[in-house]
Formats: C-alpha cells, sequence, structure tokens
C-alpha cells in the first residue's frame, strides 16, 4: 500500500521508493513487536547497571558529601525521586564493594540478554534461524568488542576536547565515527548471516545519526521528563521517562537493520521459497508475508 502511494515520487527520486519498501518491511516482519523486545531486555540492562553505578558512587559520595545534592539538582528531582536517591547513596555508602562486584556480574548476565533480543531482531530482519548455543559465544565476543570500542572512543573525546573551540566540529564528526564503528560491529557479530562489511554501511550510518539525535534528545528531554515525572508520580514516573527514550532507541535498533536488508535487495534481488503451513479445510492460501504469514485470497 505504502509503495503504491508513494510511488510517483519514486519514479523521481530512487531513495524515495527505498523509504517506502523499508517502511513496508518493518511492518511485514513485525517491527514493533521486535522492537519493544530490545527495548524490555535494555530496560531491564538498566537494574544492574544502576547497581554497579550506584557502587562506584559510593566510593566518590564518601569523599565527597555534597555528591547527593549534585546529582539531584543535575537531574531535576524532587519528592519521592529525590529521597530515593539520596537513601541509595547513603546505602552505597557502606556497600560500595559488595554493589559494584554485584552490579558487574548482573550487568554481564542481563548484557546477554540485551544480545539476545538483537540477536533475534537481526535474524528476523534477514530471515535466517539463530546460532543456537553459539550465539551465547557470538554475544560474549559482541560484548568484549563493544567494550574496546568504548574505550577507545573516550580516549579519542578526551583527546579532541584538548583542541581549541572552532574545532568542536571535529568532536561531532569524531563521536559519528565511533557510533559507526560500534553499529558496524554491532550488525555484522551479532547477525546469523554474512553479507560484508560494505553492506551493513547504511544501517550503521543511520544508527549512528539516530543515535546522536537521541542523545541529543534525551540530554534535554529525558531531564524534564524525569523532573515533571517524579514530582506528579514519584519514583515510577523517572520510569516513564527511561522506558519513552528506550522505545525510540529499540525502533532505531530495527530500522537500522530493515535499511541494510532492503538495500541488499535493491542490489542483489531476492529468492522465493516455499513454506509449510498448517492445513485448515476451505482455506487456499495463494502468498505468504516475509514473516511466514499465509494471505488468503479476498
Amino acid at each position: 500500500m505504502l509503495e503504491r502511494v508513494l510511488a510517483p515520487l519514486a519514479r523521481r527520486w530512487a531513495w524515495v521508493g527505498t523509504v517506502g519498501r523499508v517502511q513496508q518491511r518493518f511492518s511485514d516482519v513485525h517491527g514493533g513487536s521486535l522492537a519493544s523486545s530490545v527495548t524490555l531486555a535494555a530496560f531491564l540492562s538498566l537494574f544492574p547497571l544502576l547497581l554497579a553505578l550506584i557502587g562506584i558512587l559510593g566510593f566518590f559520595s564518601a569523599r565527597a558529601a555534597d555528591l547527593p545534592a549534585e546529582v539531584i539538582g543535575r537531574l531535576g528531582l524532587t519528592g519521592e525521586a529525590a529521597d530515593a536517591v539520596v537513601s541509595a547513596m547513603e546505602v552505597a555508602e557502606g556497600s560500595r564493594r559488595t554493589a559494584t562486584v554485584l552490579g558487574v556480574l548482573g550487568l554481564l548476565w542481563s548484557g546477554l540478554g540485551l544480545v539476545g533480543a538483537l540477536q533475534q531482531a537481526f535474524n528476523s530482519v534477514w530471515q535466517v534461524p539463530g546460532r543456537g548455543l553459539k550465539g551465547k559465544l557470538y554475544g560474549l565476543l559482541w560484548l568484549g568488542g563493544a567494550v574496546v570500542i568504548m574505550v577507545a572512543s573516550f580516549g579519542a573525546a578526551a583527546l579532541l576536547r584538548l583542541l581549541p573551540g572552532p574545532a568542536a566540529p571535529a568532536v561531532l564528526v569524531g563521536a559519528l565515527a565511533v557510533d559507526v564503528a560500534l553499529w558496524l560491529w554491532t550488525l555484522h557479530t551479532l547477525c546469523h548471516r554474512d553479507v560484508g562489511w560494505k553492506a551493513l554501511l547504511p544501517g550503521a550510518v543511520l544508527g549512528a545519526v539516530g543515535l546522536e539525535l537521541l542523545k541529543v534528545v534525551g540530554a534535554i528531554y529525558v531531564p524534564m521528563a524525569v523532573a515533571g515525572s517524579s514530582a506528579l508520580y514519584g519514583s515510577i514516573g523517572v520510569v516513564f521517562a527511561l522506558l519513552a527514550w528506550l522505545l525510540f532507541f529499540g525502533r532505531l535498533v530495527v530500522y537500522a537493520a530493515v535499511l541494510n536488508v532492503v538495500r541488499w535487495e535493491e542490489d542483489h534481488g531476492t529468492v522465493t521459497a516455499e513454506i509449510e503451513l498448517p492445513r485448515v479445510p476451505g482455506a487456499v492460501p495463494i502468498n505468504a508475508t516475509r514473516s511466514g504469514e499465509a494471505v488468503q485470497p479476498t
């Protein structure tokens, strides 16, 4: 339907046709559901991450008495949410070692859950089966590579900040380059379909640009949403604000993978394969969607 609507424009601009096919494919593979699973896995991974961060904050809070007030002021927290932060930091000072160890272990475990959601999303978009138990090993490989890329990015960012003010565009270019590298590593390592690095570049660029935009929106929106929601709903308001941001991130992940698949098919074409369906008396399917659903005659 969407492709027919965009057909006149697509005859003038090829990219318009690609946009229409990306949106149609996103719908065909139930991209919304795939994005929701990524969102949920990312949200669950926040809990051990927060535990690890609280442990780390405990070390700093023990040496800086005004740290809780500074954190609350930067996030604009009030009421129950602000009290929860103060209480968490007070507890963290006494159990910082345990919290850090448990947080790191929990982060590793939940990180594998996020990896599994990403693998499921990428494999579903490319219509390939998963790796099974080998997928866990690839998940650990991805985690190790992602850490190396992030550490390298922190070092590069520190060096770029030493440059004079007019060199600010170099900081943005450096951030985009790191994002592209991280997306390429993710799309290549976690998907059970090796099409080479070059074919994954469109999705990596989309993901990098989209992530930078989400960072900007997050820097402006999330503190405002946290402050407003915490005043209205207490601590649960913080959850609403984070879920909203993560939902857009989950959709960005799926759209990046879908763009790569659509561009690959535009360049290399497709093949037709038979699928098995449950036999239902009186039902004669004439086709199937890209997600394997039968299409009945109307």
